[in-house]
């Protein structure tokens, strides 16, 4: 099984060990794209601090993180899933996970990020700013950007089983699947039962107690149809669709009536 998940705008502080070794990172058929984003964003925050708070849409009271930018190369490293903060990840709590668990997540979690691509909860990267919406000077938006270099390394990091896809619309624009994998991928919305729609704190919240109500049952579906039973097994109302031609993925509606 492979979650696909979004990161998290804040972030956690970087460590204090040794920085960031890119080639160190899983998904290696990505580095070289990688590279060209690090090193288009550290030259960016490096320069004209205000084009770069604009580039990056960043706030007066965000302009910290363009300094934080400029060093990416030397900063500190800490696995990705203790950079990434924020209601899913505090809902998902990666580090009260016991070890069978903590194995299942650094097996099925990848987190997707403007600047990495994507990432293994695992792997070690420093504190950054850099959403999949920002249009860099030299490359371009980077969701589009992104798109080729996906398309080549992600089929393969899918294998042959679930891909449940939890990203938000501008992560998912920089890898869709196609074909045989997209036919095993499930979406999933989160619903407020009474009202039937989505209220954003409350969807990432959800989701991240999902992915963890996987992780600790060891329940693994191998599809999205037995995804669908395992979920109402671990006591969430789901609603799915089966997609109505081959090649189209699953659509998958968690109601819920408690918002918290």
């Amino acid at each position: 099984m492979l979650v696909l998940l979004p990161p998290s705008e804040g972030k956690a502080a970087s460590g204090r060990g040794a920085p960031l070794k890119p080639e160190s990172l899983s998904l290696p058929g990505l580095t070289p794209a990688r590279e060209t984003v690090l090193g288009e964003l550290a030259e960016l925050c490096a320069g004209d601090e205000e084009k770069a708070r604009e580039v990056l849409g960043l706030s007066e009271g965000l302009r910290g993180e363009v300094a934080k930018n400029a060093e990416l190369r030397t900063a500190g490293a800490r696995p990705a899933g203790e950079i990434y903060t924020g209601v899913l990840y505090d809902a998902l709590d990666l580090a009260s996970l016991d070890a069978a668990a903590g194995k299942r997540a650094a097996r099925w979690l990848l987190v997707f990020s403007g600047l990495w691509g994507a990432l293994r909860v695992n792997d070690r990267i420093p504190s950054y700013r850099c959403s999949m919406g920002v249009k860099l000077p030299g490359l371009g938006a980077l969701g589009a950007y992104w798109r080729a270099p996906m398309a080549e390394v992600l089929p393969e990091a899918a294998g042959d089983g679930l891909v449940l896809d939890l990203r938000s619309a501008a992560y998912a624009a920089a890898w869709k699947p196609k074909g045989e994998v997209a036919g095993r991928t499930a979406t999933v919305r989160v619903l407020h039962a009474p009202t039937r729609k989505v209220v954003s704190h409350f969807n990432k919240a959800t989701k991240g107690r999902i992915v963890r109500s996987l992780l600790t049952s060891g329940s693994a579906p191998e599809g999205p149809a037995e995804l669908v039973e395992a979920l109402r097994d671990l006591g969430y109302e789901v609603e799915a669709e089966a997609p109505a031609k081959a090649g189209k993925a699953w659509s998958l509606d968690v109601l819920v009536a408690d918002m918290h």
